[in-house]
């Protein structure tokens, strides 16, 4: 069996969903209403047409309900409108019950039916009081919803150490893991400053390039590896893969080579484990 779906955002950059078209002709840029887990929402065709089959299906798919008309365009304005007046009450809320949380977004459901408010804290928090004012004061159903720092950096936005915009506030739909080894292997310096973005956690860029560093280490040589040069056999003490080049020491001198110049080196095909100091010094999640 075969679906007609096409894929829908219900914010600029969150994720795609896909819902079944279920005979309703509709294109790329369409408002469209849709039933999720969490009520009635209003989103944003994404896509063309597509189809795929009933065993590349991960959960059931759920249909259009209908092409958003005046009514709901009209409906989502006023939400939008809610939002920092619900944002501000719950900020008194929150310091009434002397919770430790930061908060960062709110949205209401299309129909209203249900509120969910997005917020960061360190730990654990206990907000059934805060929900119990919040119920009394907007007569909803409450969800609040913890999210983790990089979610609140991307809710909140900034500049990077690159000086631009981040790019989970530009671009990124999804966060992709990055670790540690990662910044290793592209010889990055391990110094939590340089290799964290304004989240605390590591610098999701650090992902972008590590494939090509994987790729151009399987034709260089380690560090402090003997190899072969032109001149005679060397140590390696510096290794530049974007240039190909590598500096080695022979005879209290350094000289510098281009890896096409070498010869009999084992290449550096593997990441390296981090060592007792690195772990200590950067002390941060992978």
């Amino acid at each position: 069996m075969e679906h007609t779906v096409v894929a829908i955002q219900f914010n600029r950059l969150g994720k795609k969903y896909y819902f079944d078209t279920s005979n309703i002709n509709v294109t790329l840029g369409d408002k469209v209403v849709v039933e999720t887990a969490r009520g009635i929402e209003l989103g944003t065709v994404v896509s063309e047409r597509m189809t795929i089959k009933n065993e590349e299906l991960v959960s059931p798919l759920k249909p259009i309900v209908r092409l958003a008309n005046e009514y709901d365009l009209r409906d989502n304005e006023e939400n939008a409108e809610r939002e920092p007046i619900v944002l501000k009450k719950t900020e008194e809320f929150v310091k009434k019950n002397r919770l430790e949380m930061k908060l960062l977004n709110c949205e209401y459901t299309l129909d209203r039916s249900k509120l969910i408010i997005y917020f960061n804290a360190e730990g654990r928090v206990d907000f059934r009081e805060l929900v119990k004012d919040l119920a009394n004061e907007f007569h909803v159903r409450i969800e609040l919803r913890q999210v983790g720092t990089r979610d609140g950096a991307k809710v909140l936005g900034g500049l990077g150490p690159c000086g631009r915009e981040t790019c989970c506030t530009r671009f990124l739909t999804e966060f992709q893991p990055v670790s540690i080894k990662m910044a290793k292997n592209q010889n990055l310096s391990l110094n939590p400053n340089n290799i964290s973005g304004i989240c605390g956690k590591l610098l999701c860029c650090i992902k972008y390039e590590d494939d090509n560093y994987k790729e151009m280490r399987k034709s260089m040589p380690k560090l402090n590896s003997k190899v072969q040069t032109p001149d005679g056999m060397g140590t390696v003490s510096q290794v530049n893969y974007i240039m190909q080049q590598v500096t080695v020491m022979m005879d209290g001198s350094l000289h510098n080579y281009s890896v096409n110049e070498l010869a009999g080196y084992e290449t550096d095909n593997a990441q390296d484990d981090l060592s007792v100091e690195d772990k200590e010094l950067l002390n941060l999640e992978e």
